[in-house]
């Protein structure tokens, strides 16, 4: 395969990543309309681990070294538990539209932490971004509170902020591991937990549940939590980290179209307006720290 062609799949593959987990807001927001977010959030985390665990069992990979466990664990805590319960008790009471525009900014929140994990500095230009973003986020959200930030704001900022710690520490994995190994250990690690926390909680008529909301369950689970990280790593890796993160970009557009078709939202004007102003200063934010260091290739919104 030549060069051009290698890039061209990268890409691709990057697409088809960003696509994935462009899903994630709008199958959320099907599963918890019948499903109990602890419920969701543990037979998400236990259907993709047990998925983890037997591939991981198959290739016959190696247990991570003892170094590695205590990001891990970290990694595991945040993108497996506390950022898809975050999000689900979000959506609970917020559009997925809504939460698309607010989970626009989180590559601008995982460079934040990554910045301080690896005492770079960056150029101001990349502040000023950052915090214009943060502030176009916020200002979004009082507007369509109408003056206040609702609970299911709230929700959505905390699941930002720890998704960004999560991302940004199995960035630095990824120099140890490839991505979809990174995120296959985190879901197995998370099964003592997982498991026994579905058993005791998921809904007694789990058969029964409607067919929208048991496919939200089932991609949230299986696509969102596992099998997105292969295609945009692999993308990552194929296509260059500058290249294909810029795809990422498209994502708030992709979970709009989702929400559109699947949850019968309507996207306003105004939601355009803010998510094309949000990307504009992640595009900004990102280059202008890719300038001095890429993103690890794991830096992504789940």
């Amino acid at each position: 395969m030549t060069s051009s062609s290698h890039q061209r799949l990268g890409l691709l593959l990057g697409f088809v990543g960003m696509a994935i987990f462009g899903g994630t807001l709008p199958g959320t927001r099907l599963a918890v309309s019948v499903i109990d977010p602890i419920a969701l959030t543990a037979m998400r985390a236990a259907i993709a681990g047990v998925c983890s665990a037997a591939l991981l069992v198959a290739l016959r990979r190696p247990i991570p070294a003892p170094a590695l466990w205590p990001q891990l664990i970290l990694t595991t805590l945040c993108v497996t538990v506390l950022f898809p319960l975050l999000m689900a008790k979000g959506t609970q009471s917020v559009d997925a539209s809504h939460g698309g525009v607010v989970f626009g900014v989180m590559p601008i929140g995982t460079a934040l932490v990554a910045v301080a994990v690896t005492h770079e500095r960056p150029q101001p230009l990349f502040w000023i971004a950052s915090l214009v973003g943060a502030a176009l986020v916020v200002a979004f959200a009082l507007r369509q509170g109408g003056g206040r930030l609702s609970t299911g704001d709230l929700y959505l900022f905390a699941a930002v902020a720890v998704a960004a710690i999560g991302y940004a520490f199995s960035g630095k994995l990824t120099a140890s591991m490839p991505g979809w190994e990174v995120i296959s250990w985190v879901l197995v690690i998370a099964l003592p937990l997982s498991l026994p926390a579905a058993w005791l909680t998921m809904p007694p008529d789990l058969l029964h549940i409607p067919l929208g909301p048991l496919l939200g369950l089932l991609y949230v689970a299986l696509f969102s939590q596992w099998i997105g990280f292969f295609a945009w790593n692999a993308g990552m890796a194929m296509g260059g980290i500058a290249r294909v993160s810029q795809v990422q970009l498209l994502q708030p557009f992709v979970t709009f179209a989702l929400a559109a078709q699947f949850n019968g939202e309507t996207i306003t004007r105004q939601i355009v307006l803010f998510a094309t102003a949000v990307v504009a200063t992640v595009a900004i934010s990102t280059r202008t720290r890719q300038q001095k260091a890429p993103l690890p290739a794991q830096l992504v919104p789940e």
